[in-house]
């Protein structure tokens, strides 16, 4: 699917997309890369489907990963999202990746979704220190629109989901 991302240091608008890694030459990234999940690892799964985005311009470049589920196969859950650590803090290269890769679970929520689950897409919200976990909830809520169910687990309506899908997908169409 292709989607928009913007450049930071300049804002230039720039075209990406979101693929499965069997669709690339690239090797998905694990700890030893830097990141904070072992996406090698988490793709070998069964039940999930891993996509990662990449520039059009240097697909050999992963710029952000998700790995998707249907939990029960009917409930569409965001097992590990994860931006890559070059578009983290004050020097991230790129803006909008973890938009662009929420909004499409949510996309893959009314796909996959089955009855009362269809279009809603739910998560956990999981950190070592407590702290970090409220601020990681706090921002899905504030930047995404995500409501905190539970003690850890975190949830997108359908119409948020639909708000983020035009936001974050629809402009690149």
């Amino acid at each position: 699917m292709k989607v928009k991302i913007i450049k930071v240091i300049d804002k230039q608008i720039i075209d990406a997309k979101i693929v499965k890694p069997t669709d690339l030459t690239v090797m998905l990234p694990s700890l030893t890369d830097g990141w904070r999940f072992n996406f090698k690892k988490h793709a070998k799964k069964l039940s999930f489907e891993t996509y990662v985005l990449v520039c059009e311009e240097t697909p050999e470049t992963i710029e952000g990963c998700l790995v998707f589920q249907m939990k029960g196969e009917v409930e569409p859950y965001m097992a590990y999202i994860e931006i890559a650590p070059h578009n983290k803090g004050g020097n991230k290269q790129f803006d909008k990746v973890a938009g662009c890769l929420i909004a499409f679970a949510c996309r893959l929520s009314f796909i996959n979704g089955k009855g009362d689950y269809k279009g809603w897409l739910a998560f956990d919200v999981l950190e070592e220190d407590k702290k970090d976990e409220i601020k990681l909830m706090a921002l899905y809520c504030k930047r995404y629109g995500a409501l905190k169910y539970g003690e850890t687990t975190m949830v997108i309506t359908p119409e948020v989901g639909e708000t983020l899908i035009s936001q974050f997908l629809n402009q690149a169409l």
